[in-house]
């Protein structure tokens, strides 16, 4: 199960739906993957992913997320920072997010990912530990 928001100047939206999907892994030697998307996004009508309609590119860029990197841990072993290596969106390349902008929380099942972007929005993402 994952949720995801997005908190603007008090005004909350859900920018992967109602019901979005991912996943995010963290290996044992500091790398982590993470992938959201809106399982609501159609399919081309062209089959090909190269071929989509400005429509259709509009849907995936606004309903997926993914992103890959380093992640670092202070000396209690608790989540410090991540490095962005790669990312559907290429802006966010080579950040270092800090627990100042980035903070994760573990609470039994759950990892609750909280990160404050420099604009001002506020994202929340729950992820629940897969069986």
């Amino acid at each position: 199960m994952v949720s995801a928001a997005v908190e603007v100047n008090g005004t909350t939206s859900l920018p992967y739906g109602p019901e979005p999907q991912g996943i995010l892994v963290f290996t044992s030697d500091m790398h982590f993957v993470e992938f959201l998307h809106d399982p609501r996004i159609p399919r081309f009508k062209s089959d090909e992913r190269g071929r989509g309609t400005d429509e259709e590119n509009r849907a995936v860029m606004a309903g997926t997320l993914a992103l890959y990197g380093r992640y670092t841990v202070d000396g209690d072993g608790n989540f410090s920072g991540n490095t962005v290596e790669g990312s559907s969106f290429p802006n966010w390349i080579g950040d270092v997010r800090t627990t100042n902008e980035l903070t994760m929380r573990v609470e039994g099942d759950r990892m609750i990912e909280n990160f404050q972007r420099p604009g001002g929005a506020r994202v929340t993402i729950t992820f629940e530990r897969a069986r």
